[in-house]
């Protein structure tokens, strides 16, 4: 269990190796045959939350493989674990008494709790606390079965929890734009927003040359830095972040939802000669950024909003591509301040 924490995919790939996983040929193809053979489903669901079906058969394809890999590691040991040596401690001990609480409403058999390493249950891959506040019999039969054969009660409570975070029907995730010579990447990243209006202003345009289609205040992301794909992301994005905080899993559940309704793929090629770091390499860059003055907050090997803003403060104080692109360059210019 602590090993497979220690390397999870949306944390250790580069994002492009990540979306050629989760959106593969194979992955889209079976996502469409799902979607056909579970049509009513799909539609019943949409009516009653508001979510696209593409969206929720996307989350399903990337946590189970729509349904054939739900895990078979025990939960309540798995997340005791966690618990007691994982990262985290603090929040696999409150799942942990989620779950507990789960065999003693009688909504999961203690003797049949089997999900992921950390404690995931079922199609959706929903923790237990999730599971608790957010999981629905669609089916009337008197349970939350999200384990069972039948996906019903699994895809209704996936589309349950996008609801009550706040999904917005009809407006994407994302779209990949085009950015104009000479673009201040200071801008970029999801802590900061501003509206349509404002980016076409600054010369941003879909990534045809076409106008922005207006969904509200939007960020734009650089998931491999200013030479990569620039993505205008809306609300919707953050939403699928409340699934699951990795940037790189946000951006292929989106991508695979996109090309599950007939989309494209990304139209710019990613930098794929750029070597990735390691966590053990974004901890040591947090770290030489604290001890530059450019405060990260947590020094955990994952990049989120604060090492982000570091980075871009980092970079525009020593006259680099202030993208907050956390980066082999950027390392060998912290490293450079060490020596």
């Amino acid at each position: 269990v602590l090993e497979r924490q220690a390397n999870q995919k949306e944390f250790g790939l580069p994002v492009w190796e990540y979306l050629g996983i989760a959106a593969s040929d194979e992955r889209i193809r079976n996502g469409r045959q799902m979607l056909r053979k579970h049509r009513a489903l799909f539609n019943t669901i949409e009516q009653a939350f508001g979510v696209e079906p593409e969206v929720v058969a996307a989350i399903w394809g990337l946590e189970t493989g729509y349904g054939v890999v739900m895990g078979d590691t025990p939960v309540v040991p798995a997340l005791a674990t966690l618990a007691f040596a994982g990262r985290r401690a603090a929040f696999y001990e409150s799942e942990l008494v989620a779950a507990l609480r789960l065999i003693q409403l009688k909504r999961l058999r203690a003797d049949r709790v089997e999900g992921s390493w950390s404690g995931a249950i079922g199609h959706g891959q929903f923790m237990p606390s999730a599971l608790l506040e957010f999981g629905v019999d669609l089916d009337g039969d008197g349970r939350t079965d999200v384990c069972h054969d039948d996906p019903t009660d699994a895809l209704a409570s996936v589309a349950n929890y996008l609801k009550k975070h706040g999904w917005r029907k009809g407006q994407p995730w994302g779209i990949e734009v085009r950015l104009p010579e000479g673009f201040e990447f200071a801008l970029t990243g999801l802590d900061q927003t501003l509206t349509i209006p404002e980016w076409a202003g600054l010369g941003v345009s879909t990534v045809d040359g076409g106008k922005l289609p207006d969904y509200g205040a939007a960020s734009i992301l650089l998931p491999a830095g200013a030479s990569g794909a620039a993505l205008l992301i809306t609300r919707n994005f953050h939403v699928i972040l409340r699934y699951n905080k990795a940037i790189a899993y946000a951006i292929g559940i989106g991508h695979l939802s996109d090309r599950l309704s007939g989309g494209k793929p990304f139209a710019t090629v990613w930098p794929s000669g750029d070597r990735e770091l390691s966590r053990g390499d974004i901890s040591e860059a947090q770290f030489l950024l604290s001890r530059a003055g450019f405060d990260p907050m947590d020094i955990d090997g994952m990049i989120g909003p604060n090492t982000t803003r570091a980075a871009r403060a980092f970079q525009a104080a020593n006259r680099m591509v202030a993208d907050g692109y956390i980066g082999s360059e950027l390392l060998a210019a912290l490293r450079r301040t060490r020596d």
